[in-house]
């Protein structure tokens, strides 16, 4: 019983990890998409 809980918890501890980086990562590719939008505003703004 003990190495069932033992197990458990690290499976969760490693699930927790696994989340915390996709998150991280979806996290950077928002910011880049809002860079993206910013530069392509501002070059359209220095045209007109």
């Amino acid at each position: 019983m003990r190495k069932l809980l033992t197990f458990a918890l690290l499976l969760g501890m490693a699930g927790s990890v696994v989340a915390c980086n996709t998150i991280a990562g979806a996290g950077t590719d928002v910011s880049k998409a809002g860079n993206a939008v910013t530069n392509t505003s501002d070059k359209v703004k220095d045209k007109l």
